[in-house]
């Protein structure tokens, strides 16, 4: 496999897993102390990477969880922002400026915080009320944030009576490093053939619907636009019939994507509708990912990791291909804004 260390990929996705006992103490500590409400708040695509767990919390449980910007919080913060509200930042620096001023914010408001860092020594580590550091880097960062905050959404709705064996759920997420490994191993093939069938390619469009929507926004954001400077839509299922269908036509590039939920049907919509005008719509589907021992109900949780893990592979080819390094930028942490 190219550029891929098997046995690191796998330590770090364990090491995002094994938060789980922790998770779940605190935050039976945390519900039994008047926590009322529960906020994530990250800074550019380490936020979208907290919606599916946010749209879990939602779709389960009657207790307030929402997410919000850092940079927008501090000029204007949203209601309940205050002693009976915990508020979640992931950062896997653990210096992002927005993440650092927030913090301070937050102090002040008398706000207890929980950050997930790559990093412990650094500002949002050391200043959060609790710390869950994991080590991780970019290229294995995403599936590690998705697993974190999925396991703090469980903990909260298994101490609510809201979800039916976290114990379980947790026995079955410790066989899913390994098993994306073999997921990457499975896919690499195409990813290469996918990654010289787009290389040359200046625009795509994303869609998806459910937990993967997040993913097809973070993929054309942050890792097409952000580390390959290629454009793209990115657009929700729901809403791709009203507006982004006029940009079919012959040779428009659509990335569609699948998980295994209840929307899925959404994406299928689009689906249908693309191949009928362009012959470059290619289709990434959780349900592809073959998963042994993995419950269909939890399979339906983890949708947005395992086509996070796939598209990791694309990007890995992606950056040779088009001789353009993940690490390369014009203008992030290079000047000031």
């Amino acid at each position: 496999m190219l550029n891929f260390d098997r046995d690191r990929f796998v330590k770090i996705q364990s090491g995002a897993v094994a938060v789980a006992g922790e998770v779940r103490s605190l935050m039976r500590t945390l519900l039994a102390d008047g926590v009322e409400r529960l906020f994530f708040m990250g800074t550019g695509g380490v936020q979208l990477l907290t919606l599916p767990a946010i749209e879990l919390a939602q779709r389960c449980s009657t207790f307030p969880v929402s997410g919000a910007y850092p940079a927008q919080v501090v000029i204007d913060p949203p209601a309940g922002l205050d002693s009976k509200a915990v508020v979640v930042i992931p950062s896997l620096s653990g210096t992002t400026k927005e993440g650092v001023e927030l913090m301070a914010f937050l102090k002040k408001r008398g706000v207890r915080t929980i950050s997930l860092t790559g990093h412990s020594d650094t500002p949002i580590a050391r200043e959060a009320d609790h710390n869950f550091t994991n080590f991780a880097e970019d290229d294995t960062s995403s599936e590690s944030f998705y697993l974190q905050t999925l396991l703090i959404v469980l903990a909260l709705l298994e101490e609510r009576g809201e979800h039916d064996d976290f114990d379980g759920t947790v026995a079955e997420l410790k066989l899913l490093p390994d098993l994306l490994a073999d997921a990457k191993a499975a896919f690499e093939d195409r990813a290469a053939e996918l990654a010289q069938t787009i290389k040359d390619d200046t625009y795509h469009i994303f869609t998806g619907a459910g937990s993967v929507w997040p993913e097809a926004h973070y993929y054309g954001m942050c890792i097409l636009e952000e580390m390959q400077w290629i454009r793209t839509r990115p657009v929700h299922a729901a809403d791709f019939f009203h507006g982004t269908l006029e940009l079919v036509e012959p040779g428009v590039s659509v990335f569609v994507f699948k998980g295994e939920d209840a929307l899925r049907h959404l994406a299928d919509r689009v689906e249908n509708f693309a191949k009928r005008y362009t012959d470059r719509v290619r289709t990434l589907d959780a349900a592809s990912v073959k998963l042994p021992g993995i419950s269909a109900k939890v399979r339906g949780m983890i949708s947005p990791v395992l086509l996070a893990t796939l598209l990791e592979r694309l990007s890995a080819h992606l950056e040779v291909l088009r001789n353009h390094p993940l690490t390369t930028r014009r203008y992030y942490k290079r000047v000031e804004y």
